[in-house]
């Protein structure tokens, strides 16, 4: 910057000087006009770059997988999932498991609409509405489900290639008292290494584990009939 400035002052210098030509005394202001719109670029403040934001997008796949011959359920409560600390923000992660696996890092230029604990809740809700009512909060009804979201980030296992990874810890209560008990685990590969691919196979993982756990309840929930 201090070189634009000599540059600039240069160049007045040289306008008001009798013993330069006619073709420097034209060529200077040129020369400081340029300077001077630089400096004030410099100065001016720039617009932030946005972030891109992502959501599952529409839900087809899940509800798509609800069978009409799937018994009907009787009515749970759904409450909001919990999520550990590193969860409990928009933040897009990942992890470079052939780096630093311990680490979670987020993406700097893209983040969810919402944290991922809401994302995977209307996910689920929206796929065990089509067998029977989902209540918001518990007492409403004996059933009550209550998860804890451990694990949600793009693992990368290479520089070129990486996985959404979707981990649940799933309570099944039943007038308050512990019924039963799952763990479910799904992975999905992304198509690119980067926030889009990440999106997209954490959306993929999300569903399944969606559909692995509507698959459980319907085996601890008794069959309404229709």
């Amino acid at each position: 910057m201090n070189t634009i400035k000599m540059i600039a002052l240069r160049a007045y210098s040289i306008t008001g000087s009798s013993q330069f030509s006619l073709n420097n005394r034209l060529l200077a202001p040129g020369l400081c006009i340029a300077a001077i719109a630089f400096l004030s670029a410099c100065a001016t403040p720039q617009p932030p770059v946005l972030k891109a934001v992502y959501d599952f997008g529409p839900v087809l796949s899940v509800a798509a997988a609800s069978s009409a011959t799937a018994p009907r359920l009787p009515a749970i409560a759904l409450p909001e999932i919990e999520a550990g600390a590193g969860l409990d923000s928009p933040a897009l992660l990942y992890r470079l498991q052939y780096l630093d696996a311990q680490q979670l890092r987020p993406y700097a230029q893209a983040r969810w609409s919402v944290p991922p604990a809401q994302l995977v809740r209307t996910r689920l809700r929206d796929a065990l509405a089509s067998q029977g009512a989902v209540l918001p909060t518990e007492g409403s009804t004996p059933w009550a489900l209550r998860i804890e979201l451990d694990e949600f980030s793009q693992l990368f296992t290479s520089a070129d290639a990486s996985q959404g990874l979707v981990r649940l810890r799933v309570s099944l209560l039943k007038n308050d008292q512990l019924s039963a008990q799952t763990a479910l685990m799904s992975r999905a590969n992304a198509p690119s290494q980067d926030a889009a691919g990440g999106v997209r196979a954490l959306t993929a993982a999300t569903d399944d584990a969606v559909r692995q756990l509507a698959v459980w309840l319907a085996t601890q929930l008794p069959a309404q009939a229709k």
